[in-house]
């Protein structure tokens, strides 16, 4: 197993909040992290392909620039990953498609905007997935280079393993910020439906495309997360009422992924916590289907230039979407279901405000190739509501297995607050 995490002996290893706390004491500065990051890029991204633009002397000048300036943000002079489905002004953006090789946007996509305006340093695109569909494009795992690093956030999760970057972004629409996460061993957190702001990005799926972070903390998460919204993530040394959710797929899970939530469901009662077993509204029993419909009705109309004008430099994943011929009664009626659904879990979130299940079924697959299995991850975003996940074990070929918490919509800074608690208790055993 040929390993590249292992921790830089330099600045790149730091959280983006030790690094925002001694940038603003003047411990450090911008440019010296910065230099430190491009210099694990240069030496890891040759193997590891999770960035697909960098500029070297764009990402210093816009770090001495921020050294410079007379104000600070809540990121001032922190890196940050894009991933390249997001637009960005002065890099390229490509949406990994030949169809758009070389594309220039005018202007940013509003989560890049809010990065810039609390000071963050850009420091290029990540490698996606054409169009963030799950056909892989080669991205290795920094654990395991022969394992894959989840899709289609792939080259951000990577880029945080790896300590290239200490933030990056996503996105999601089934699994691409939750399984990338896990299966890189970082914290990942999806954001409610519209919790980050999703202005300006291109071939939208509205019920499902859901803005996120990477990042090696919880508290990273929850710096980015107030920086860019202006909201604060409270303070919460409370102890929520749990519910061990299993879902109605428990067992497509392998052992170490049922071993690490059961785990993590027995160490939090210990600590305090009512845990308690749940169960799905029966709902859930048959949420796949209408997950599939709105997919790949939204994925046609939203790229339907593309598909008329380029069918043919689609990948086979992309051409199934745009040939896909759902009618609009029968996306409709799937709406009608994915609303009940959360109805239903809104009342379960009344009585368990948290819920714990798996984030994947098992360990990043020992392949570079096939589309890997999200079923533990669909549901959640249908839902609209927060997840996170965090890496708290470890599986049989010693690879990260995370385990998911999620929360009601709306609920994101308190399910950041009380991830703090969580992943202090787990990170322990």
């Amino acid at each position: 197993m040929a390993s590249f995490a292992q921790k830089p002996h330099n600045l790149a290893s730091l959280s983006a909040s030790e690094i925002a706390a001694k940038i603003a004491a003047g411990e450090t500065n911008s440019e010296s992290v910065v230099t430190d990051c491009l210099s694990r890029i240069a030496d890891h991204n040759g193997t590891l392909g999770a960035w697909i633009h960098v500029d070297a002397e764009k990402a210093l000048a816009q770090a001495r620039a921020s050294d410079a300036a007379d104000t600070a943000g809540p990121l001032q002079g922190v890196p940050v990953g894009i991933k390249d489905v997001l637009d960005t002004y002065d890099m390229p953006t490509e949406y990994g498609s030949e169809i758009y090789a070389g594309h220039q946007p005018a202007e940013d996509s509003a989560c890049v905007t809010a990065l810039r305006q609390a000071g963050a340093v850009i420091l290029g695109k990540t490698t996606t997935t054409q169009f963030a569909s799950p056909l892989p494009v080669g991205v290795r795992n920094p654990h395991d280079i022969d394992r894959t690093p989840g899709v289609s956030s792939s080259g951000s999760a990577a880029a945080v393993a790896d300590f290239m970057v200490p933030l990056a972004n996503g996105t999601q629409t089934g699994g691409s910020v939750i399984l990338p996460a896990a299966f890189c061993g970082v914290v990942g957190y999806k954001a409610s439906l519209d919790g980050l702001d999703r202005t300006g990005i291109v071939g939208l799926k509205n019920s499902l495309d859901t803005l996120g972070y990477f990042a090696r903390s919880v508290e990273d998460i929850a710096l980015v997360y107030g920086a860019v919204t202006g909201n604060s993530v409270p303070a919460d040394d409370t102890k929520p009422r749990i519910g061990l959710c299993r879902t109605p797929i428990w067992d497509e899970a392998e052992d170490c992924t049922q071993t690490a939530v059961e785990n993590a469901a027995a160490t939090l009662s210990a600590a305090g916590y009512d845990v308690s077993d749940i169960d799905l509204p029966p709902q859930f029993d048959t949420i796949e289907s209408p997950f599939r419909v709105i997919s790949n009705y939204e994925g046609k109309h939203a790229l339907a230039n593309e598909f008329r004008d380029h069918m043919d430099k689609m990948n086979p994943w992309m051409q199934e979407t745009g040939m896909s011929s759902w009618a609009e009664d029968e996306y409709r009626e799937a709406l009608a279901a994915a609303d009940n659904a959360r109805a239903a879990l809104t009342n379960l979130y009344a009585d368990y405000p948290v819920l714990l299940t798996p984030s994947t079924a098992g360990e990043a697959p020992a392949d570079l190739v096939s589309v890997t299995m999200s079923s533990f991850n669909r549901m959640w975003t249908l839902m609209h509501g927060p997840t996170m996940t965090l890496p708290v074990a470890t599986g049989p070929n010693g690879m990260p297995v995370g385990v998911q918490i999620a929360a009601r919509v709306g609920d994101d800074a308190s399910l950041i607050a009380r991830a703090r608690g969580i992943f202090g208790i787990l990170s322990e055993t």
